[in-house]
């Protein structure tokens, strides 16, 4: 047992933790959770002081009036831990009964001023003792009350005092009757009630009991506890059994079961107002609420998927045409033979990539569950808190599986590339093991610590980028790119799939509203800047409002005849204001020094314009607009081979040492990067130093080597809608990226041309027009000064401009 210190001795003041359903006997400890500010204070000063505290309770159980009762617990704060949300877990060790004297609440943290209560321990205190002892033992043997480890102790402890606490604190759960017994400060009156208690409840099992003879009969008298106080021996019995009966019902592997039968003969032996119940009882409850045998039947209809897929999503063909192979073969080889495949849709914001996750549980007859893994930096978010922490909760994966209540639903890990990595672990090293078919049939969730099957479960990500992904977790990925809709696309998801809803949320009758195309269409272009949908979606809600809101002024309601909308451009700007987004830099006339680049992001392609300036100067090359590493090697690169071909057009081999080049994309705001804007630069560059024109009705995108050759790009699909957006009438692509033509959306290579080119050579001869002035000194060629002047136009300028006239 604990000892007083000196300090405790001799202190008259002690901080005052008061508390609300916990009764502590001395010489018994107890864990609690603190989460009151007054209850937090008292801890803090008793652990500042180093010396002990007063624990009390409130004398009605509650703190509406702040009376307490006057004996308390002397106690020594053992163990503190701050758990989360800024509570404490502290473990108190009970030393000395007290007396409250006089209690301070105004001070930084309650205090009282007590006087200890010391027992008078007599022979009979002693001797009944062994009484009592014996009837524990008779008791331990009919009920399981107290535990064989209490009961042990038992045995070997011969100081009634002590003897006294240790057994009341493992029969008695009533508060009140407690807090009764902790008040009776001498050993022998505390014995007798136990005594009495203990000879009534055995009386209640047989109908006589036979007074034992190991120890002098002590009197007994008239008893105040509640009536059956310990049918909660009962109740726990009943709880064990109910819970042994759901075990054998729930189908767990015989692991588990194992593991869960100790856990419940645990806890039978638990009083019910330990912490430790608490969170006993808590594990084995989520564990039986697993579903280890509830399984849903999976049927694979090509023509039903088909439906469904087509049913929901308007375009993205290829997309669906994948999922139909892969339902394909589920059907033809069972369902485990797709476990080890995690389709991932990779894709801007707002392309559908959850909803067709949906569409595929809807066409398996499959339960869905989502997971978002957004800002997860926490590794016990995947494999779950041990127990061992204050509020443990499993993992979201197995949480998925509760939800679901079956064990092979469609679980959709959302937004994967947003999980990240701190001090706590790495939640995208815990997935591996999660989406691993090889490890994941027994994967073993930290607070349930048992293994769970998660091979029948079909995982399906998404995520808007893979470039954030660790190469490990990437490896068990197959990725599925959603590159974003055309313009067409888009009018057509508005028409059947946004608007109609957007209609039946705000109230409005099913043809409340009619847009023209050229409202599609400006709307579409002016009013969004987005691959997907979304935005369109709530530009849609907007003018729902407003025309929502004309019904309710002019006294109309959904069925009151309100006629026809029909929006048009001017109608569209008079509802949601100007257009915001207007394409940038999209010149309709050639100028000089200035190409348009494309590039991808995450939210699609977009239209990147190139501006050089060549000025007298020293040489330098300055590369502005928040341009990357990258894409500053891009455009030295470009340099390096305009110097190369110098003669070519006539420029003097040391032009770069008599000027500076400035070379900038607009848009500072954003960050720019990657190799494809290298022709872009070439493009630019040439025109720059040799005056001629850039055409306006093509972009150019590529990759270029110092050779001059033009490498293949990523995101073409992307570029090319960005092109179109911008409303230019074609660009120059890598000849590497041919075979991606078949991929293109038919309705925009019929209005966008493309250019396969092999060379820098070729993209100069198609991009770059005739200088608009001309003279007959031959090529152009640096002035004296580091500029240039005009010259005669080659035979390939004319070729190109005759083959390639400006729109």
């Amino acid at each position: 047992m604990a000892s007083l210190s000196r300090a405790d001795v001799y202190a008259s003041r002690y901080p005052l933790l008061i508390l609300q359903s916990a009764v502590l006997f001395p010489g018994n400890a107890v864990t609690l959770a603190i989460g009151r500010a007054e209850a937090f204070r008292a801890v803090e000063l008793a652990r500042q002081q180093q010396a002990a505290l007063v624990v009390v309770v409130y004398a009605d159980g509650r703190r509406g009036d702040q009376l307490v009762h006057q004996v308390g617990t002397l106690a020594r704060v053992a163990e503190v831990q701050l758990q989360a949300g800024q509570r404490l877990q502290v473990r108190l060790e009970g030393l000395r009964r007290v007396r409250l004297l006089a209690v301070d609440m105004a001070g930084a943290a309650p205090q009282a001023r007590v006087e200890q209560l010391l027992p008078n321990v007599t022979p009979a205190a002693f001797a009944a003792v062994e009484r009592v002892r014996a009837l524990a033992g008779e008791l331990q043997r009919q009920l399981g009350l107290p535990d064989g480890e209490t009961l042990r102790v038992l045995e070997t402890t011969d100081d009634p005092d002590r003897f006294a606490d240790l057994l009341a604190t493992q029969l008695v759960r009533d508060l009140p009757y407690r807090q009764r017994l902790l008040e009776l400060v001498d050993p022998l009156e505390r014995l007798e009630q136990l005594a009495g208690l203990i000879e009534r409840e055995l009386a209640r099992r047989r109908p006589v009991v036979e007074p034992p003879t190991a120890a002098a009969p002590v009197p007994s008298r008239p008893s105040a506890e509640p009536a059956a106080l310990l049918d909660e021996a009962n109740e726990a019995r009943e709880e064990a059994e109910r819970l042994r009966r759901r075990l054998a019902e729930c189908g767990a592997p015989p692991a588990v079961v194992e593991r869960i039968e100790q856990e419940i003969d645990r806890l039978a032996r638990m009083p019910q107002s330990a912490a430790e119940a608490t969170v006993a009882r808590t594990y084995i409850e989520t564990v039986l609420s697993i579903p280890w045998a509830v399984e849903t039947p999976e049927t694979v209809e090509l023509a039903r998927a088909r439906a469904i897929l087509e049913r929901d999503h308007f375009g993205l063909e290829q997309v669906k045409e994948r999922l139909l192979d892969y339902l394909a073969v589920r059907a033809l080889t069972g369902e485990q033979s797709g476990s080890g495949t995690v389709l991932c849709f990779v894709g801007p914001p707002g392309v559908g990539k959850t909803s067709l996750a949906r569409s595929i549980a809807e066409a398996l007859g499959r339960r869905f569950v989502t997971v978002s893994l957004g800002g997860i930096r926490d590794e016990a978010e995947i494999r779950g808190h041990r127990r061992t922490y204050l509020g443990a909760y499993p993992g979201r994966i197995v949480e998925a599986l509760r939800r679901a209540g079956t064990r092979n639903p469609v679980i959709l890990l959302d937004e994967l590339d947003k999980l990240a990595t701190d001090y706590r672990g790495d939640p995208a090293a815990a997935l591996l093991e999660v989406l691993d078919p090889e490890q994941n049939r027994h994967f073993v969730d930290h607070y349930l610590d048992v293994p769970v099957d998660l091979s029948r479960v079909l995982f399906i990500a998404t995520a808007n980028s893979l470039a954030p992904l660790p190469r490990p977790l990437r490896d068990r990925l197959e990725a599925i790119v959603i590159e974003g809709y055309t313009e067409d696309e888009k009018r057509e998801i508005g028409r059947r799939h946004l608007l109609p809803r957007q209609l039946a949320v705000h109230g409005l009758p099913e043809r409340a509203l009619e847009l023209t195309d050229t409202a599609w269409h400006e709307l579409i272009r002016g009013y969004t800047r987005e691959a997907g949908v979304r935005e369109l979606e709530r530009q849609l809600a907007a003018l729902c409002r407003k025309v929502a809101r004309e019904m309710v002024e002019r006294g109309l309601n959904a069925n009151g005849g309100l006629p026809r909308r029909r929006v048009t451009p001017a109608v569209l700007r008079r509802y949601l204001g100007p257009a915001p987004y207007q394409e940038l830099g999209v010149s309709p006339e050639p100028q000089v020094g200035v190409a348009y680049g494309l590039g991808a992001t995450p939210l699609g392609g977009t239209l990147v314009p190139v501006e050089v300036l060549a000025m007298p100067g020293r040489g330098q090359l300055q590369v502005t607009g928040q341009a990357g590493e990258v894409l500053q090697e891009s455009a030295r690169a470009a340099l390096s081979w305009v110097r190369a071909h110098a003669g070519h057009f006539g420029l003097a081999p040391d032009f770069a040492e008599r000027m500076d080049l400035h070379v900038h994309l607009p848009e500072g705001a954003l960050p720019k990067d990657g190799p494809s804007a290298g022709l872009a630069l070439v493009v630019a560059l040439v025109s720059a130093l040799t005056g001629r024109p850039v055409r306006s009705d093509l972009a150019v995108t590529g990759e270029i080597t110092l050779r001059g050759r033009v490498l293949p790009v990523g995101g073409l699909r992307q570029k090319v809608l960005a092109a179109q957006r911008a409303g230019l009438g074609g660009l120059l692509a890598p000849a590497g990226n041919r075979a991606e033509a078949a991929r293109l959306p038919a309705t925009v290579t019929r209005r966008l041309t493309v250019h396969w080119v092999e060379t820098v050579e070729q993209a100069l001869e198609l991009m770059l027009l005739a200088p608009p002035e001309q003279s007959s000194s031959g090529v152009l060629s640096p002035s004296s000064e580091g500029g240039v002047k005009a010259g005669k136009r080659s035979r390939s300028t004319e070729a190109s401009r005759d083959s390639h006239p400006h729109r």
